[in-house]
């Protein structure tokens, strides 16, 4: 499953992205891949002890872990410090899934769920594209600046050589309370239903049926 998040980051806020990038120092982004996407992966990473990254984190992580549409279809649990990664002309990550279990000793998650935050416009770059393997086959993903996708960590999935300008992202990676994809989506699915049914019919016989199957299906599914 591929979940929009419309509008993470407005105007004003990319600015403010964009003047940090313009100061932080960068280096290859092999050195933070696993042992298989090494050899596939071509761009740039922000370094992670750079004076930005804090603020960087605040403004772009602050937004996203309050936006409705991440907490109802993610159910988090932990989300991971992002990488910051550009891909000028010529860089691309080719076909890859990511690692099961990041961070540091006695920091470890699990990757359920994978995020990329797009950080400029796509008029600004030619390829670039997202590219995730699903069921239906190639699932394509080039979105406007401050959107963000969300996808399954096991899919496989590449990012395409960029050919004109450059691609600016922010990426991270979250173990979900349910760690089920196929229980993860059917809650989504009902609670989405669930907030039709309490705007509409709060306090009818349908909408606490729903409620209480959502919330309960919660409790039994839940790692917590």
């Amino acid at each position: 499953m591929l979940i929009t998040i419309p509008d993470v980051l407005n105007k004003e806020e990319l600015a403010v992205v964009h003047n940090y990038f313009s100061q932080a120092n960068f280096v290859e982004g092999k050195l933070s891949a696993g042992s298989e996407a090494i050899d596939v992966k071509n761009n740039l990473e922000m370094r992670m002890s750079d004076q930005h990254m804090d603020q960087l984190n605040n403004l772009v992580m602050g937004r996203l872990v309050q936006h409705p549409a991440y907490l109802s279809a993610a159910m988090p649990a932990k989300i991971a410090v992002p990488f910051y990664a550009k891909y000028s002309e010529g860089m691309q990550y080719g076909k890859h899934i990511d690692d099961p279990i990041m961070g540091p000793p006695g920091q470890r998650y699990r990757t359920d769920l994978s995020i990329t935050v797009f950080l400029n416009s796509p008029e600004n770059y030619d390829g670039g594209e997202l590219v995730v393997e699903t069921a239906f086959g190639e699932q394509i993903v080039k979105l406007d600046a401050g959107n963000a996708i969300m996808y399954p960590s096991g899919s496989t999935h590449r990012v395409a050589e960029v050919t004109r300008g450059e691609r600016i992202v922010a990426v991270t990676w979250v173990q979900s309370m349910v760690r089920d994809p196929a229980q993860r989506e059917l809650l989504y699915r009902l609670s989405q239903a669930r907030e039709l049914l309490l705007a509409k019919s709060k306090g009818e016989q349908e909408t606490e049926l729903v409620s209480n199957a959502y919330i309960n299906l919660m409790r039994m599914w839940s790692d917590i």
